[in-house]
Order: C-alpha cells, then structure tokens, then sequence
C-alpha cells in the first residue's frame, strides 16, 4: 500500500505531501488542482487522500483501495 497523500496550504497556494515527507510532491494555485492531482496518485497507490482546510485541519477524506467493505461485483 502507498503513502496516503495530503492537500494541505502551502505559501504560494496549496500543496500535495506524501504522509511522512517533509518535502511537497507539487504545489498548485489552487485547491481543486491540488486535489485533483493528489487523487490521482492516491487511486495509483491505493491509499488515502486526506484534504486539509485553510486552518491546517482536515475537511474530508477518501480512501482508494483499502475499504474494509469493498462492494462485490
């Protein structure tokens, strides 16, 4: 399983973090890119997006792949 990535402020906007590193995978000027960009890795990876608010704490969250009750078909 991958790194659940983060959306998170950022000085010149917004940021998408890997869990655990300290440096920012890309950072954008706005949230939706950021978001954008960070789902896709975290369907990739399957883990977890977890989207930050303005005030550092976290608004939503989505996981990719890690579901306890996954659906059948």
């Amino acid at each position: 399983m991958g790194k659940n990535q983060h959306v998170v402020p950022h000085p010149d906007g917004w940021a998408v973090k890997g869990e655990g590193n300290s440096k920012s995978t890309k950072v954008t000027q706005t949230q939706q890119e950021a978001i954008s960009y960070a789902r896709e890795i975290a369907k990739n990876q399957e883990s977890e997006l977890l989207i930050h608010g303005k005030n550092g704490a976290i608004r939503e969250r989505d996981s990719y792949g890690n579901d306890p009750y996954p659906p059948k078909g």
